[in-house]
C-alpha cells in the first residue's frame, strides 16, 4: 500500500507541475484544484463534529495529523534527500503553522461553536495573510488592502454577534478558530518566502513524518488506546478523523503548497472563497441553526477578500 500511496501522490504532484508549465493550461488547472480544495476542506469542518461525537478533540485532530503522516510516510522516506538541510527548520516550522496547530485549534472551537461558523471564520485567511505579510514580510502598503480589511474584520464581528446575545464563551471559542486563520496566513507567507524552491510533495511528506512521534505520545497521555475502538461508534469517530488526515490534510496540503508555488500565495489563500458555502451546505445537512446575519457577515468577508485581492489578480491577468 505504501508504494501505491507513493507512485499516486507522485504522479498526481508531477500532473500538477506539467500543467502548470503553459499559461492556458495553468488557468484550468487552477480552476480544478480550486473547486477540489474548496470541496475536500469545505468538509472539514462537518468531518471534525462527526469525528468528536465519541472521541475528545485532542483525540481527533491528532488522528488527523498521524493518519497523515502515515500515509505520506513512504513518500517522506524518499523525499528527504531533496530538502535541503537549511531548509528543515522551514519544513517543520510550515508543518506545525499550516496543520499542527489549526487542527486543534478548530477542534477546540468546534466543541462550541458550529461547523459552519468555523467554516466562515475561515475565510479570513486572504485577509490574514496581506496583514502578515506587511507587517513582517515587507509587502507594500496599499489603501485598497487596509480597507478590504478593515470591511472584512466588520463582516468578523457581525458573525460573532449574529445570535442577537453576546456570549462571551461563543466568542471565545470562535477566537481558537480566529487564531488557527492567523496561522494559516504566516504559514502561507512562509511557504512563499523560504520554501519557493522546494518541492511541495517533500515539504508536505516530510513535514508530517516529523509530527508522527508526538501524535503517538498525544494518544497515548489523553487514553485513546485504552478506548472501546472496535465498538461502532469509536470506529465511525476514528475513520471520520482518519479521512479528514488522509484527503483533508495530506492531499488537500499537497495541492495547496502546488499552487501558492505554481499561482503564488495569495492567488492560493483565495480558495477559502468557497470553503465556506461548502460548509455551509453540511451545516444545513446537519441542522444546525444559521440565520440572515450569518449569511450577511460571510457575504461581508467574502467582499472584503475581493477588495483586498482585486488589484493582485488583475495584475496576474
Amino acid at each position: 500500500m505504501f508504494v501505491s500511496n507513493y507512485h499516486i501522490l507522485n504522479l498526481l504532484t508531477h500532473f500538477c507541475a506539467n500543467i502548470c508549465m503553459t499559461a492556458n493550461r495553468g488557468m484550468l488547472f487552477n480552476g480544478i484544484i480550486f473547486l477540489v480544495l474548496c470541496v475536500i476542506w469545505g468538509s472539514s469542518f462537518i468531518l471534525m463534529k462527526e469525528g468528536m461525537k465519541s472521541l475528545s478533540p485532542w483525540q481527533v485532530a491528532t488522528i488527523r495529523i498521524l493518519s497523515a503522516g502515515l500515509f505520506l510516510l513512504p513518500v517522506a522516506l524518499r523525499q528527504l534527500k531533496k530538502i535541503p538541510r537549511n531548509k528543515l527548520g522551514y519544513v517543520l516550522l510550515s508543518g506545525l503553522l499550516g496543520s499542527f496547530f489549526p487542527a486543534y485549534l478548530f477542534c477546540i472551537a468546534e466543541t462550541k461553536i458550529d461547523s459552519s461558523l468555523a467554516g466562515f471564520l475561515n475565510s479570513l485567511t486572504p485577509v490574514f495573510t496581506i496583514i502578515i505579510g506587511m507587517l513582517f514580510f515587507g509587502q507594500a502598503f496599499q489603501a485598497h488592502k487596509l480597507a478590504g480589511v478593515l470591511t472584512a474584520l466588520g463582516g468578523m464581528l457581525v458573525l460573532l454577534f449574529a445570535k442577537g446575545n453576546v456570549n462571551l464563551q461563543y466568542v471565545s471559542y470562535s477566537a481558537f478558530a480566529l487564531v488557527a486563520t492567523v496561522l494559516y496566513g504566516l504559514n502561507i507567507n512562509l511557504v512563499g518566502r523560504h520554501l519557493q524552491q522546494t518541492g511541495s510533495l517533500a515539504v508536505v511528506a516530510v513535514s508530517f513524518a516529523m509530527l508522527l512521534i508526538p501524535c503517538v505520545i498525544i494518544l497515548w497521555l489523553t487514553g485513546y488506546f485504552n478506548l472501546p475502538l472496535m465498538q461502532k461508534n469509536m470506529a465511525f469517530s476514528t475513520a471520520a478523523s482518519s479521512v479528514l488526515g488522509i484527503m483533508g490534510t495530506a492531499v488537500a496540503t499537497i495541492l495547496f503548497y502546488v499552487l501558492i508555488k505554481r499561482a503564488g500565495g495569495l492567488f492560493a489563500s483565495m480558495v477559502t472563497y468557497g470553503i465556506p458555502f461548502i460548509a455551509l451546505f453540511w451545516g444545513m445537512l446537519a441542522g444546525e441553526t444559521i440565520n440572515g446575519w450569518q449569511v450577511l457577515g460571510l457575504g461581508i468577508i467574502l467582499g472584503g477578500v475581493y477588495v483586498t485581492t482585486r488589484l493582485k489578480i488583475s495584475n496576474n491577468k
